[in-house]
């Protein structure tokens, strides 16, 4: 059975990284509950030029591939053959959300699209991008972070 694409590499990550990346992109969150809209704006500059773990794996993949052919033109033909295995490596990952990697790059922190969006759209709502669309505070004016991430993710 082929995952979903934007699925595919949560299914295929261990479960204790998936949490750890879900817990720190919470603390991030909780982070700027009581931060002015400057430093949510700040944050969001910085969540725009994240790579995600696909960009992250083309990049390397193509670094790969191209020196292999550097190699192979230069010191020996053998090393043509790592373009293809970074081929197959790529196939593998278009088709199944995996690949050698992906495993590697995840308990390096690296989160998926979604991921970053998600932590993109919680700030959104706090920065008060969504007014009106969500009641996110309680009697005092305090944001409630749990009913901010339940916003999101629906």
């Amino acid at each position: 059975m082929i995952p979903a694409t934007t699925s595919r590499i949560e299914l295929s990550t261990d479960d204790e990284v998936n949490d750890r990346i879900r817990r720190q992109t919470e603390r991030n969150i909780s982070h700027f509950v009581k931060q002015d809209t400057h430093e949510i704006a700040g944050r969001l500059e910085e969540l725009d030029r994240e790579w995600d773990v696909e960009r992250t794996l083309e990049a390397n993949a193509a670094s790969v591939a191209l020196l292999g052919l550097g190699l192979g033109t230069v010191v020996d033909r053998r090393f043509f053959l790592l373009p293809g295995i970074v081929a197959g490596f790529l196939l593998q990952h278009a088709i199944q959300g995996w690949c050698p990697p992906v495993p590697v790059f995840r308990r390096l922190g690296f989160r998926t699209a979604n991921e970053i969006a998600f932590e993109r759209y919680a700030l959104k709502l706090l920065r008060g991008d969504f007014v009106g669309l969500v009641q996110d505070t309680n009697d005092r004016g305090d944001v409630n972070v749990g009913r901010v991430m339940q916003a999101v993710r629906r």
